[in-house]
Formats: structure tokens, C-alpha cells, sequence
């Protein structure tokens, strides 16, 4: 038994804060304001300036992908092409393997203002295969290497760029398959792990995981349930098979599908690849690419939903917006379900049809308020492919909110770091002032509402009596210090089922074997 003393910051119904937590066995038995006679013998933590919250919560992220390009080299923080290519340079002298992965690369965050080209790699790595991955995860560089082994399998495919080595759309996803299948699974498990363990450095106890990225099989669909079952230190991953199938999800016994990739329907506006209702109006222009008819989308979700399933798809432009609300609406008017759940991921550029839907259908809205002024696509570059109108209506979060609509905030990792520091700071702190939610909002999106996105909220999300004891303790309180401070706020301890954290690296196959014959329903 323990019991902690000062800021209990509950994330209830009410955002209660209360004085006292007494967790045992791993489940919260008292929070209130006075400590029962019963509980004086606990062991006490005293907080101090510190404060305790529910664990974060990240609802989208791609696990497989993320865990994949951790293990390679990041290039978000460089400031040109050239240091790109230094660090790509080192990153080959010093690596065994003969394909190589780097991620992050921006034409809006390096003094060129354009991706590094084919020659460019070539030039620092010549001898080994090597895909650079654009930072929105939807396109890729490639060197001559690379190229000329895949060179039959993506020419004449959309998104083929051989002069400059870019790859996107069918192209990019082509090379990602061969990538993902590149690896072994007992490499990928052994980095699943030490993703975990970064998370968790950022208080993060639960993913909502995307899979389904180009393997034999959707084999890494199976090995993340595996993974998620094989835990034993209480994080907790939900997986979302992508296929636009449902018997993957039904063959696995999955209660979920969608996501990204294969459940995508459209781009991003870094590629120009998001679906628009107006033209982008720079030079490049167009309306972007909706993956697939209204007919196609509509037909799945009516499967979808049919089976039980619940449904998510990404939509960033507002065309691919109202292509998933009114497929999403079409579903549950052919087939209504009270308790769904179903969602749209990212939700960039709603429309106001979009909102009243989903408004009055109940539908979630996991969003990437990292995503706001990013780095890597910052205002002025969306301003000046979509104009300042548009702009302004880019990720209204306080807008979902005042339509009562549950937002869950999320990574999209590898596109953002899982940091839900960060995640709350854009939020609260937003450009946009007149989207901007109060910081007890921004902590409700990171934590209970990505365990009420998954049928979670009764066990976890909040720090109640009867739930599991998943908390984290943070430097600061975020109710009180300014909000220019909340950047600051660091993750002192994570607390899964009332235990500090430990770490999910041990013997691979020991882990496999576990997750296998493991009867955990929790994945």
C-alpha cells in the first residue's frame, strides 16, 4: 500500500484535484482530500511541487514503424542538406547493415528548401541501400542502389521520381513494403522494446497502434498483438489492423481496423497530396488524391461496422474529410450502433458538414496537436500552399470541443516524437488563439479521452477508485504554473499498476513465447 501526498490532478468528471491517493495491489482504493484512519500506516510519497496525473495516452501512432525508425538515424533537427548528408555519411561508416533508414527529412526545416536528392546520397553512401523518409512518413529519397533494385517493381507506378530519387504515393509505399520486409522479426520485437522504453521516459502507458506496413502476411499486425500480450511490466498497446479487410481483423480476433496507409484516404499537404476542395495555389497546385471512390469507402465501413468493428481512417485535406464522415454516417444510418467509437485521424481541415456529423454520430477525433506550427511544415509554408483563409482553419481543436466531440491527442509517430508535453504546450499555447483549450481540456485529450477511444475509460484514464493505478508524476503542476512554463514540465516517474516503470528489454524469444501462450484480452 502507498499513498501519495499533494497534487493528485484526477482528470474525473469534474477535474477534481484532490490531496491523497492510496493505491494497492495496483488498483487505486481511496483519492480525497483527508487521509481515513485506515490508510495512516501506508507508505507516503510526498509530492511536494510535483503533481500526480493519470499515465498519457498516445491514440495514434504507427508502433512498428516508429520502433523501426528508431533504431536508424533521425535527421529532424538538422539545418541544411549538407549536414543530412554528414550524418548520413557516419551513420553508414558506423552501421553493419546492408540496408539503412533515416527519417525526418524536410525541404522546410534546411537552408536548401528542398529534400536531398539521389546524388546527393550517392555521394556519402554509395555501397549500401539507404531510404530517407520525408517527415510525413508519406514519401521517401532513395539512392541509385536502392533504386536499381526495386528500379522494375515502381517505375510507371504514381509518385516515381528516378531523377531526384522521390518516391511517393504508390511508389513510396512500394519501397516501404520492401523495407518493412527487410527485417527480421526478432530484430523488429528487440526494437519494439526499446521504443517502449522511450515512450515511457515520456510517461506514456498506453499506445493505439496502426499496423499492417507492408509485411509478408500483415505478419507485423500478428507480432504486435504477440508483443502487446508478451508485456509484463503493465504498458498497454492497442492494435488497428490497416488493411481495408476486415477478416484481418477477424482472423485475429482484433475489435478494431483502420488507420493509415492502406486505410488512408489521402496525403498530406507536404506532398500535395492531401484531397482538397479548392485547389492548392502555389505552383505546383491540384486538389490532391483521394485514394479511393466514395463507393469503395462507404462499401468498407458498411462491412466494418456490420461486424462489429470498430472503424478509424486518416483524412487530412477537407475533401478526404467529408469523404470519411459520410461513409462513416452512411455505415451507422445502414447499420446504427449506439456505443461505435468509430474515428477520423488527424482531421486537419474539417469542414462544418464534417463536424455536424460527427457530432451527431458520436464520431472521435484522434488529432496531432503536435502538428500545429510544426517544425518541419511550418505556418508560413501551409500558408503559402493554401492560403491564409485556410490556414486559420487548420486543426480546430476547441472547435471539436464546443461540438462535444471527444478528442484524443496522439504522435502520428515517427511523423512526431511521442512527447505529450508537447502535445498539451501547442494546445494550450496555440498560434491560433482562437483554438486554444484551457491546459485541464489538453491534459483530459491526453490522457482518459485515448482510454475512452478504445473502451478503456473503466479501468484507466483517470485517477478514480477501482481503476488501475497507471499515474505518472510530473515536475510541475500544469493547473498552476503559467502556461509559457508548461514547455518545461517534466516526467519525474511513470507508475503502471501502481510499480515504477520498468524497462520491456529482456531475452527476445522468452518475450515471443510469452506473448503466444499468454491469455491477456488487452491488445
Amino acid at each position: 500500500m502507498k499513498c501519495y501526498e499533494g497534487a493528485i490532478l484526477s482528470v474525473n468528471g469534474n477535474n477534481d484535484v484532490f490531496h491523497y491517493l492510496v493505491e494497492d495491489g495496483g488498483k487505486i482504493i481511496y483519492v480525497g482530500n483527508t487521509l481515513p484512519e485506515q490508510y495512516s500506516g501506508a507508505e507516503t510519497v510526498k509530492l511536494g511541487k510535483s503533481a500526480l496525473i493519470p499515465a498519457f495516452v498516445d491514440s495514434h501512432q504507427h508502433f512498428a514503424s516508429f520502433s523501426t525508425f528508431q533504431a536508424g538515424l533521425n535527421v529532424m533537427e538538422a539545418s541544411s542538406n549538407a549536414e543530412i548528408s554528414e550524418m548520413i555519411r557516419q551513420f553508414a561508416a558506423r552501421s553493419k547493415k546492408k540496408t539503412l533508414i533515416c527519417f525526418g527529412a524536410s525541404p522546410y526545416s534546411v537552408r536548401e528548401g528542398r529534400l536531398i536528392s539521389r546524388t546527393e546520397l550517392d555521394a556519402v553512401c554509395p555501397d549500401k541501400e539507404i531510404m530517407v523518409v520525408k517527415y510525413d512518413g508519406h514519401a521517401c529519397i532513395v539512392n541509385t542502389k536502392l533504386l536499381n533494385k526495386m528500379n522494375d517493381k515502381v517505375k510507371g507506378l504514381r509518385g516515381y521520381h528516378p531523377d531526384t530519387g522521390e518516391m511517393n504515393q504508390e511508389a513510396f509505399f512500394t519501397f516501404s513494403d520492401y523495407i518493412s520486409g527487410s527485417l527480421s522479426l526478432i530484430e523488429l520485437f528487440s526494437n519494439m522494446m526499446d521504443a517502449v522504453d522511450f515512450m515511457a521516459r515520456h510517461g506514456i502507458g498506453m499506445v493505439h497502434t496502426v499496423s499492417g506496413v507492408g509485411f509478408a502476411m500483415n505478419l507485423d499486425i500478428t507480432l504486435e498483438k504477440i508483443f502487446a500480450k508478451s508485456l509484463q511490466n503493465g504498458f498497454q498497446l492497442r492494435v488497428f489492423p490497416q488493411p481495408m479487410n476486415i477478416k484481418v481483423a477477424a482472423k485475429r480476433k482484433l475489435p478494431r481496423i483502420g488507420g493509415c496507409f492502406e486505410s488512408a484516404l489521402d496525403g498530406c499537404f507536404g506532398s500535395h497530396d492531401a484531397a482538397m476542395r479548392e485547389p492548392y495555389i502555389d505552383e505546383e497546385g491540384g486538389r490532391g488524391v483521394l485514394y479511393y471512390s466514395d463507393e469503395k469507402v462507404t462499401e468498407f465501413c458498411k462491412a466494418a461496422n456490420r461486424a462489429g468493428l470498430q472503424i478509424e481512417m486518416h483524412a487530412i485535406g477537407d475533401k478526404a474529410f467529408d469523404q470519411a464522415t459520410k461513409a462513416l454516417k452512411a455505415a451507422l444510418d445502414d447499420y446504427p450502433r449506439k456505443d461505435h467509437r468509430h474515428g477520423i485521424i488527424h482531421d486537419c481541415l474539417p469542414t462544418e458538414d464534417g463536424i455536424r456529423i460527427c457530432k451527431e454520430y458520436g464520431i472521435l477525433m484522434p488529432v496531432q496537436s503536435a502538428f500545429i506550427n510544426w517544425k518541419q511544415e511550418p505556418n508560413e509554408y501551409l500558408e503559402s500552399i493554401m492560403g491564409k483563409d485556410r490556414c486559420d482553419r487548420l486543426n480546430p481543436i476547441k472547435t471539436f470541443r464546443d461540438n462535444g466531440i471527444v478528442v484524443s491527442f496522439g504522435s502520428d509517430a515517427p511523423c512526431t516524437s511521442p512527447d505529450p508535453i508537447v502535445w498539451i504546450d501547442k494546445a494550450v499555447n496555440n498560434d491560433n488563439a482562437a483554438e486554444a483549450i484551457s491546459v485541464q481540456d489538453a491534459l483530459r485529450m491526453c490522457t482518459y479521452n485515448g482510454c475512452f477511444t478504445t473502451f478503456d475509460e473503466n479501468k484507466r484514464g483517470s485517477l478514480e477508485v477501482g481503476k488501475v493505478a497507471d499515474m505518472v508524476i510530473l515536475s510541475a503542476n500544469p493547473y498552476v504554473i503559467p502556461a509559457e512554463q508548461l514547455k518545461d514540465t517534466k516526467v519525474e516517474k511513470l507508475i503502471l499498476a501502481g510499480k515504477e516503470y520498468k524497462s520491456a528489454k529482456r531475452p527476445v524469444m522468452k518475450a515471443i513465447l510469452d506473448g503466444v501462450t499468454s491469455k491477456s484480452k488487452e491488445y
